[in-house]
């Protein structure tokens, strides 16, 4: 079993700057690609950005394209989303999860199999 807990949300202003953090316990971090999601209220839950198991390959949805980054540490057992320029549409509860490796990279939700509780980033204009 793995758990994910978020942390690094927060509320700032338009054009500023977040690093949200993901921490897995459990062992064989490195044996799952790595997705970041995010919901806002009324919406369902969208794509943010993907991340492969060594974190050499990344993938984003066309809204945060050029202004986020994600990374892991596999060593730390971490994810990150650096997100730069952040914009009030921005504002949702994000989400990392994981997906196991041998089912291959997805961007659907539901394609996930571990989840954290989310942490909270609201951008005001």
């Amino acid at each position: 079993q793995v758990q994910l807990v978020e942390s690094g949300g927060g509320s700032v202003q338009a054009g500023d700057s977040l690093r949200l953090s993901c921490v897995a316990s459990g062992r064989g971090f490195n044996a799952f690609h790595m997705g970041w999601f995010r919901q806002s209220p009324g919406k369902e839950r969208e794509f943010v950005a993907y991340i492969s198991l060594t974190g050499g390959t990344t993938y984003y949805a066309d809204s945060v394209k050029g202004r986020f980054t994600g990374s892991r540490d596999n060593a730390k057992n971490m994810g990150y989303l650096q997100m730069n320029s952040l914009k009030p549409e921005d504002t949702a509860v994000y989400y990392c999860a994981l997906r196991v490796a041998l089912l291959g990279m997805s961007t659907k939700s539901s394609d996930y199999d571990y989840w954290g509780q989310g942490t909270q980033v609201s951008v005001s204009s």
